[in-house]
């Protein structure tokens, strides 16, 4: 699993960089992150309560948090070759 989307995704929205997350939504391959992005995206330019909006920035972050903890715990499972 690449994890680079993931810490992409993390920076871009810690920085408000929203141009960069929407190349990274078309972009990534992971069709779950594309979503997320797609909805936070949404949310941001076009729904007026506010709450809405932190409910998907929330659903982003925690995508993201469960998607980089997976890709970890994969990679402890792997066998080391020598």
């Amino acid at each position: 699993m690449n994890t680079i989307d993931y810490d992409r995704a993390l920076y871009y929205t810690h920085r408000s960089e929203w141009d960069n997350l929407l190349i990274l939504m078309v972009r990534t391959q992971d069709d779950l992150l594309s979503k997320k992005i797609e909805h936070f995206l949404h949310a941001y330019n076009f729904e007026h309560d506010y709450s809405v909006i932190e409910r998907r920035l929330t659903a982003l972050l925690r995508y993201i948090d469960h998607a980089l903890e997976t890709s970890d715990l994969e990679t402890e499972a792997e066998p080391a070759y020598y």
